[in-house]
């Protein structure tokens, strides 16, 4: 070993979802003498059961930018799949004993099991770590922890408005385009009974030969996990997300804003703008996408409301949630304000369901590892805290089943806005509805046997059933919040009899889920 750490290598760690060619990690290297490491694990691939596109879009993205690495004269270090590394901890060791490195620098990892692992692997090896602000987001972990110092409870709603304010985003001077800041009452609308008209295609990214080449190796890798690859069509370069930005721009914005809530059977994509995933590796700044939306909106070719709304999931809800994630963890992963413990039952590993709404969106979810926000939020979510599922297996579901999850944006995302279980950390209120929400924004219902305006009963939604259930159950605490006030009214005027008897259906209802077997991180190998 060397003696003077300064003359050796520095390795510049590149995680799968650290993929901007604007890292900070690389600009902190010489490329001529340093290294830049690279790790497939089958670990994270197995971290939670994960949807075999998922685990095909990382290794594509991945491989892709080692070529680009490569092309641009850095030494690039990259461990593939097939050399069974076990953890990213594991690979990172080998690479600092392979190279002699006397320094780590990369950028914030996006889940806190990943960056304890790696600390704790540079220590063990006697290496300096440099932990670099991530750029490519617009609000830095220590700016959000200053907003929320002293504030008895977060609300994104005012977060985001400090974060138009600062950054200039949709302002006429010191006032909000439009006179107001959110129009999400304009953006809520169903779909006509006829349907969505004049749809626009999303576009195709046909996989190339390295894209070829992972989905051969993930399909024989990883045969018993979840979700098809037959449909795999994601951008796995900047240059394709820049493509996805853009026709977004041109064909859907126009269309998100009113419909952005709806859902429609063999529909999965409608008018959203499927740039999660380019988004969550780094392949896209989301300060382009802000510019480009806003753009459409003062040359006259997008409303205001759709621009607004869209503005609203990437500076709004996609910073609030991040820095929610990194304020609360690691506690945060085991909130569970209701106690709700029951397993997760086996068909949303099938879509095998009589619920019609759940059959379509767990089968596109398993089809294509996508599901727009009101799925989950509104179907998913819903049926998970009615059913009283216990959070962490519904967690470890949404961080396998979807492409674009990595667990700083999942986790709240699903422990905090759809499960509640974090008590009223990220929502005022549990996002809860009965079947009358389905039917009212898509046609899901009118497929499915059950009536979502009987709540009790063979015929009975079991969501109308177990939505009145639950809010007979949490009473007394529900009935303190102003905002669910009205429907505890509502649930007051019914005598005994009548709640006694929703109550047992319910029940009933409960009685027939089939646990599926643990795919929860802790039953699964921790890489």
């Amino acid at each position: 070993m060397h003696k003077d750490a300064q003359a050796r290598p520095r390795i510049a760690l590149v995680l799968g979802d650290q993929l901007s060619r604007d890292s900070a990690a690389l600009a902190a290297i010489d490329r001529d003498r340093d290294i830049v490491v690279m790790v497939e694990t089958t670990g994270e691939a197995t971290h939670v059961w994960s949807h075999r596109q998922r685990i095909a879009l990382f290794l594509s993205a991945m491989r892709h930018h080692r070529e680009w690495l490569r092309r641009q004269g850095y030494r690039v270090d990259y461990t593939a799949l097939r050399e069974a590394c076990p953890g990213l901890a594991e690979g990172l060791t080998a690479a600092i004993d392979r190279h002699d490195a006397g320094e780590v620098v990369m950028l914030e990892a996006g889940e806190w099991r990943v960056q304890s692992a790696l600390t704790a692997a540079c220590a063990a090896a006697g290496v300096g770590l440099r932990v670099l602000e991530d750029r490519h987001f617009l609000v830095a972990r220590e700016a959000f922890a200053r907003h929320a110092k002293g504030r008895r409870q977060l609300r994104m709603e005012y977060f985001y408005r400090e974060q138009r304010r600062h950054h200039d985003v949709l302002m006429d001077g010191d006032q909000p385009a439009g006179g107001r800041w959110n129009f999400d009452q304009d953006n809520r609308a169903a779909l006509p009974r006829s349907g969505p008209d004049k749809l626009p295609a999303p576009p195709a990214f046909p996989p190339d030969a390295l894209t070829r080449e992972v989905l051969d190796e993930v399909a024989a890798g990883f045969p018993d996990h979840p979700g098809a690859l037959e449909d795999f069509d994601w951008p796995v370069t900047p240059e394709q997300a820049e493509l996805a930005l853009g026709d977004f721009i041109q064909h859907r914005l126009g269309g998100f804003g009113r419909y952005q809530d709806a859902m429609w059977t063999d529909e999965p994509f409608l008018w959203h703008s499927l740039i999660a995933t380019s988004l969550n590796l780094k392949l896209l700044d989301p300060r382009r996408a802000l510019r480009a939306a806003e753009q459409a909106w003062r040359d006259g070719t997008a409303e205001l409301a759709a621009v607004e709304g869209f503005i609203r999931q990437i500076l709004g809800w996609r910073e609030f949630m991040r820095g929610v994630y990194w304020l609360h963890m690691p506690q945060y992963a085991s909130r569970n304000h209701f106690g709700h413990a029951r397993p997760l039952p086996d068909w949303f590993w099938t879509g095998d369901t009589e619920l019609r709404c759940l059959a379509e969106v767990i089968g596109q979810t398993l089809r294509y590892g996508y599901a727009h926000h009101i799925q989950r939020l509104m179907v998913l979510g819903n049926f998970a805290v009615l059913a009283e599922l216990d959070p962490r297996e519904v967690d470890a579901w949404f961080l396998a089943v979807y492409v674009d999850a990595v667990e700083w944006v999942q986790l709240p995302n699903t422990t905090g806005m759809a499960l509640f279980a974090d008590g009223g950390i990220v929502s005022s209120k549990p996002y809860i509805a009965s079947g009358a929400y389905t039917a009212r924004m898509s046609n899901y219902c009118q497929q499915c046997r059950f009536d979502p305006k009987l709540r009790s009963g063979d015929r009975a939604c079991p969501i109308t059933r177990l939505y009145w259930r639950f809010l007979d159950r949490h009473r007394e605490a529900l009935s303190r919040n102003p905002r669910m006030a009205q429907v505890i009214r509502n649930l007051d005027r019914w005598d005994g009899p009548t709640r006694e008897a929703i109550v047992a259906s319910a029940d009933a209802y409960l009685e027939t889920l089939r646990a599926s077997p643990s795919h929860t991180p802790s039953a699964r190998p921790q890489g």
